[in-house]
């Protein structure tokens, strides 16, 4: 099974919504021109910039025609609420009413949750979303399974960063560590690629559609925002384990596709 995970597109609408729009459109035809094509795509959050319904109106306008499943994840910048009001009920929520949520694909298992947590940027998941958590990965222990979220659950040393990931790691990680099968973690929030161990398993986070977050490891306490290149992973799921790509979009040399 191949999942592209794309992640914090922070579509918008007037003068400053080109350019993220076209990030997230030129990787999703990046994807269609992937041979064999994923079977699904998986957005880890930061789905639009400050959570407006007109926003959740322009990211549907550049997905809805896309012709592959994709899966959803509210990131900080979202709006839970009105997610659910753009979203709620369609296969991009995985058929309900909730932020967080579990596909059965044949071949493996993908579990979105739900780290939004309004206040200063950082995540939680909650002892409730957590136990749902354990028992769908129990119910389903025989096929892969990814897990994936917004916030990141390890430090990564950019400390800006750091200071606004997963408030409750430890505990998603009691978890994690419960059920072997889980082959990654897929995360995002970090606008950077990175891999890490985590409970067991494989942790990464993708880069951004739109803009990448500066590789600041000291104290300083702003955020720098540098035109690197954009890119999304490629999860490849074969005889029980999982390889992850970079697939690069604005400085690839591949061919991408309109929808």
């Amino acid at each position: 099974m191949l999942i592209a995970q794309l992640s914090d597109p922070h579509v918008t609408t007037g003068p400053l919504g080109g350019e993220r729009a076209t990030g997230l459109y030129r990787a999703l035809g990046r994807v269609l021109a992937l041979r064999p094509r994923p079977d699904c795509v998986v957005i880890t959050g930061d789905l639009v910039e400050s959570g407006r319904p007109d926003e959740y109106a322009a990211l549907r306008e550049i997905i809805g025609r896309f012709p592959l499943p994709v899966h959803l994840a509210a990131g900080n910048h979202d709006d839970r609420e009105s997610l659910l009001d753009a979203f709620g009920g369609t296969p991009y929520l995985g058929g309900g009413f909730s932020a967080y949520y579990h596909v059965d694909h044949p071949e493996a298992t993908v579990v979105v949750l739900d780290s939004l947590s309004p206040g200063d940027g950082a995540g939680r998941l909650g002892d409730e979303q957590l136990s749902w958590l354990d028992g769908v990965l129990a119910g389903r222990a025989d096929v892969p399974a990814v897990v994936c979220l917004h916030h990141p659950p390890v430090a990564v040393g950019i400390p800006a960063m750091d200071a606004i990931r997963l408030t409750d790691a430890d505990a998603l990680a009691a978890v994690i560590s419960r059920h072997p099968h889980v082959v990654r973690v897929a995360a995002g929030h970090l606008h950077r690629a990175v891999t890490s161990s985590f409970a067991g398993t494989v942790l990464t986070t993708a880069p951004s559609t739109w803009v990448q977050v500066s590789l600041t490891m000291t104290d300083d306490p702003e955020i720098g925002m540098v035109a690197e290149p954009t890119a999304f992973l490629l999860h490849r799921l074969a005889d029980g384990g999982c390889v992850t790509h970079t697939v690069q979009v604005s400085h690839a040399a591949g061919r991408t596709c309109w929808f």
